[in-house]
This record gives structure tokens, C-alpha cells and sequence, in this order.
């Protein structure tokens, strides 16, 4: 469906026109009308579905309307977000989106990690869209740099990211400083328990939107898994760099040490190799990301964290070093690449040690990928049974613990030998 027959203001239209958007998504499709209508909207979809171009549209063609009409408000729109660079890039789309509408929003990017003093400055006379982290915005708020109890529009975005990231008070404390009456757009990649329930507690009657991944990312995303001894993966991973090309690669790994130490160990075998993690400064991030964006950098080595928000249209291929610890995380994660309709690939690299973790991603995501071996780089490890997964704090492989039938019935069995048998 193209965008003009979503009822878009025409110079909305025209906007996705210039930036290239080709035509409406389904996430689009199916949450711009009914948001436009007013209406609150569930909408899970994944992670380069479009999501972020359906909210902002309706956002501001909203906001026109109001401006119109002289129904102008001290805040129309709200936008919470997990991350900084999530942050700044849907403020980037609202921008360029907003370019040719007869009234220019002001739009205002509120995030941590830098001084706040600019942004209050920022936020002087007022503010037509906000997108913030919690944190920060509370902070804004404590200063009188902004007033929320006048807001019509809240978009949640990335809603399950914000609750897995530990922001569950300070979006409880946002909430309870909104108005009663607005519209509510809540978008999230998956919906745990936790997701659900915020959700009915926050949106009216909703219209519920569900974009299965097959609609939205799978079929432009080609997913390997490589077997390989643990020791060899830095060493292919250069090896795949160039024996297959890669221009871009953007690589997770578990942890912001292993994120230097691997581009230090890539960068002396000629690579242009950079890391990314919560302990840099802003601008050290902006730096890096600025590489990565302009092909400077051709790898990218990041936690799951620190490459939230990285938004790379073309971005050709996604690696796990490292291999998540959930499902979720791998939705995510492989989402980065094969977005706006491109192909991307995925890679997963697997040793003995990570094979049962990663046939419990593939058994819940509904997918098998075969294992390669890559010549010169065979895995030589044998993979270990099941019991010897379970941690020395008896915590287990993710999936493999007991349950609490298995408990009970050990600790009886224990009982009865204790005792011989007599009661």
C-alpha cells in the first residue's frame, strides 16, 4: 500500500517520498489509520519492520492538525525509548519527516550521558514532540525544564527493551505524572509477561496489531551457524572478513572488556575493527558510530546494550560471537540487518559448549540452521552432554533446569534414604 492512501497529511506524503520509502510496511499498513483515527494501538512487530516511521507519521500529522485548529498544547507528543541512540535516531526520523509540513515542531531529544544543562536550554519556551530515555526525562522534569500534565500522545517504543533494561520505577514514576485522558501507542519486538501486563494497565480498548516475523524480517535474512572451538573464533572471524568480503559486520559479544580486547586483537591483523559499550562517553559513541555509519569502520564489536538504536539501512551482516542468552535477544540482534526490504545476513557461531544453548534458540524461534564447518577452522571439540552444562552454582544452562516436581521428588528420595525408608 503506498503512503498516500494512509490519510497523511500531503507534505508528510511527500516526505516519504524524499527519504525513499517505497511503500507503506504492514506494521504501517495496518497501526498509521487507526492511530490517526485517535485510537490507541497495540502493535508488535520486529526490529526493521518500519515502527518507527509508524508512530512518528501519525505524530505528526497530529500535531499539525492541532497547530491548525489553534489547539496547540505545551507538549502534544511524548516518545520513550530504552537507549540514547535509540533515541537520537527516532528524533532524526521525526525531523526529516517533519522537513516540509507548513509549521516546523520543535522536537527535543532528551538522554543521559551528557550534561543536561544544554538540553534545558533546548527546552525553553516549550516543546511540541519529546523523545527521552526515563531517567533523563525525570531528571528534566525535577528541574521545571518540562511539563507533562498536558500531553496527548505517549508512544512506548522498544516497550519490552524498557523493561528488561530495569526502567520498570521510572516508567511507573512518568506514568503517574501523565494525564488520565490521551492517546497511547505501544510498540514492542515480543511480549513477556511483564509487556502484557503494562500494557493493559496503560491502553483503552486498544486496536492490536501483530506482524508475524515472516511478514517482516525472515525472508530477507539469511541465518548460518558455524561450529567452532571457542579459541578459533577471533581468528575466523577475520578469516570470514575477508575471504568473504564483508564491507560491514556488526558483531555482539557478551561483554564491554571482550568488546576492546577483540577489536584490539583484530585491529593488529590489519582490520578496521572498533568497540562499542556503555562505559564510553556520548561523543566517544557518536564517534564510533559515525565510522561504522560512513564504512570507515568496517567491524563494529558491541554488547547487546550499546547497539540498541543502531539503525544502518544496508547493514549486510549481523555475527554473534558470543550467542545470547535469550531468544529475544537473537530477535533482536538479527534484526539489525535485512531491514526497509534489503537482504542481510545472520551468523551465529557455535562450539561444543554453546551448541545446547543454541538448539533451545533455535526450538523456540521454530527454526533449524545447519551447522557449517569452514576448512582450516574445524571444530575439534567434542560436545558435552547435558550434564555437564548445569553451573557450579547449580543455576544450569538457560532450559535445562529442573523443574519442581524434579526437586521435590529428589529431596523425598534423599529423605527416604536418609531414614531407610521408615517414617
Amino acid at each position: 500500500m503506498s503512503f498516500a492512501e494512509l490519510g497523511l497529511h500531503p507534505a508528510l506524503i511527500q516526505a516519504t517520498v524524499d527519504l525513499g520509502y517505497r511503500h507503506a510496511t504492514p506494521v504501517q499498513t495496518a497501526a498509521i489509520p487507526v492511530a490517526l483515527g485517535g485510537q490507541d494501538v497495540l502493535a508488535q512487530a520486529q526490529t526493521g519492520s518500519g515502527k518507527t516511521a509508524a508512530f512518528c507519521l501519525p505524530l505528526l500529522h497530529g500535531w499539525q492538525q492541532h497547530y491548525q485548529a489553534g489547539l496547540r498544547r505545551p507538549l502534544h507528543g511524548l516518545v520513550l525509548v530504552p537507549t540514547r541512540e535509540l533515541a537520537q535516531q527516532v528524533g532524526a526520523v521525526l525531523e526529516a519527516l517533519a522537513r516540509g509540513l507548513p509549521e516546523q515542531p520543535k522536537v527535543v531529544t532528551l538522554y543521559g550521558g551528557v550534561s543536561i544543562n544544554p538540553q534545558l536550554m533546548r527546552l525553553r519556551g516549550g516543546a511540541d514532540l519529546v523523545v527521552a530515555t526515563p531517567g533523563r526525562l525525570l531528571d528534566v522534569v525535577d528541574h521545571n525544564g518540562l511539563k507533562l500534565s498536558e500531553l496527548a500522545v505517549l508512544v512506548l517504543d522498544e516497550a519490552d527493551r524498557l523493561l528488561e533494561l530495569g526502567f520498570a520505577d521510572e516508567l511507573a514514576s512518568v506514568l503517574d505524572r501523565l494525564p488520565s485522558r490521551r492517546q497511547n501507542l505501544f510498540f514492542s519486538a515480543t511480549f513477556p509477561p511483564a509487556v502484557r501486563r503494562l500494557a493493559g494497565q496503560l491502553l483503552h480498548k486498544p486496536a492490536k496489531v501483530e506482524i508475524a516475523m515472516e511478514a517482516a524480517a525472515a525472508p530477507d535474512i539469511v541465518q548460518r551457524a558455524i561450529a567452532v572451538d571457542e579459541g578459533q573464533r577471533t581468528a575466523l572471524l577475520a578469516h570470514l572478513c575477508q575471504a568473504e568480503g564483508w564491507r560491514q559486520v556488526l558483531v555482539f559479544v557478551a561483554t564491554k572488556l571482550a568488546t576492546e580486547r577483540l577489536a584490539e586483537k583484530l585491529r593488529r591483523q590489519g582490520l578496521s575493527a572498533a568497540a562499542l559499550h556503555g562505559e564510553l562517553s556520548q561523543g566517544a559513541r557518536s564517534t564510533v558510530l559515525a565510522g561504522f555509519r560512513a564504512g570507515h569502520t568496517a567491524i563494529l564489536l558491541a554488547t547487546d546494550l550499546a547497539a540498541r538504536g543502531i539503525d544502518i539501512a544496508e547493514l549486510p551482516v549481523v555475527l554473534n560471537y558470543d550467542l545470547p542468552r535469550s531468544t529475544e535477544d537473537y530477535t533482536h540482534r538479527i534484526g539489525r540487518t535485512g531491514r526497509a526490504g534489503e537482504r542481510g545476513m545472520a551468523v551465529s557461531f557455535v562450539s561444543a559448549a554453546t551448541e545446547a544453548h543454541f538448539k533451545l534458540i533455535e526450538k523456540r524461534q521454530g527454526l533449524r540452521v545447519a551447522r557449517e564447518q569452514i576448512a582450516g577452522f574445524e571444530s575439534s571439540e567434542a560436545v558435552l552432554p547435558t550434564t555437564s552444562l548445569v553451573a557450579a552454582d547449580g543455576g544450569g544452562v538457560k532450559g535445562k533446569r529442573k523443574s519442581k516436581k524434579d526437586k521435590l521428588r529428589e529431596a523425598a528420595a534423599a529423605e527416604a534414604t536418609r531414614t531407610g525408608g521408615k517414617d
